[in-house]
């Protein structure tokens, strides 16, 4: 996965409001009107998700992630996310569903994290229970995951090594990979900073997807991958207990790409091959 997907943001965290069950995550004051997007500057990709797809603003999302694309036309982590917000969801997904009834620290990101095995997935899931606004949720509320947990047909493939007509080898591209993780490594510790602890993570999930021993640049960029993969292993842990196998030790085999030295997911992770293997004899 890229990311995997690369993707970025994440979206609809809740915290309790004392005076009534609505979780609020992020205020939806009004903006200014919007300029035609011929007269607007470019805007990045990480403010797309953050100021319009988060907030429900998908026409103007599309519009901007298009016009990004133009410029940016190589960046799979800006497909996925376009491919997100105009594939069909219940096709994408699957028809059949559970219920999940949101509690005080959910989120769009942490439920795609657990039941599609991928927290940059938001956006469709978000979509996929037809929200209008993916930044909100309210506690209680029951929500369509999808059975299947497929993730597969809006995920984004690993970048393919292409030699261009300039006949730029393979030291180059991968150079340029690993010139992108370490620029989505900065962005990371740049959230953090403004208090997007959730975004800070996903962020620095992209970069190791694509560069797995990037290596991190202080004590907060450490603290930070600390953070991460104790979120991987503990996504792991529940999918693994809801005996979704194949994608807790995806979850695994990514951590352990990461550190190979982790000892609870090296640990985990033979429990469940080994339950795997015991589940295909029967």
């Amino acid at each position: 996965m890229l990311f995997s997907m690369a993707l970025l943001a994440v979206s609809g965290c809740t915290r309790p409001d004392r005076r009534s069950s609505v979780v609020v995550t992020r205020p939806t004051a009004s903006s200014p009107p919007v300029a035609p997007i011929q007269d607007r500057h470019p805007r990045s990709l990480s403010a797309i998700i953050n100021n319009e797809l988060q907030l429900g603003r998908y026409a103007d999302g599309e519009a901007d992630l298009q016009q990004y694309l133009k410029q940016h036309p190589a960046d799979r982590a800006a497909r996925a996310m376009l491919h997100q917000l105009t594939a069909d969801p219940q096709r994408s997904l699957g028809e059949g569903w559970q219920p999940h009834v949101v509690r005080t620290g959910d989120s769009y990101s942490s439920l795609a994290a657990r039941y599609l095995g991928d927290a940059n997935l938001f956006l469709i899931l978000a979509r996929y229970n037809n929200s209008t606004n993916p930044s909100m949720l309210r506690v209680g509320e029951t929500l369509h995951m999808p059975k299947s947990g497929r993730s597969a047909p809006v995920a984004v493939e690993a970048p393919a090594l292409v030699v261009d007509t300039n006949h730029r080898d393979v030291a180059a591209v991968t150079e340029s990979r690993t010139a992108k993780a370490r620029r989505l490594q900065d962005e990371s510790v740049g959230l953090l900073d403004q208090g997007h602890n959730d975004q800070a993570l996903a962020r620095l999930g992209e970069a190791l997807a694509l560069d797995p021993r990037l290596k991190p640049v202080d004590a907060k960029t450490a603290a930070l991958r600390t953070q991460l993969l104790g979120s991987y292993h503990e996504r792991a842990i529940v999918l693994y207990r809801d005996q979704q196998l194949e994608q807790a030790i995806a979850l695994w085999n990514r951590l352990l790409a990461i550190d190979p030295g982790y000892e609870p997911a090296i640990v985990y992770r033979t429990r469940a091959l080994e339950l795997q293997h015991r589940l295909k004899q029967y």
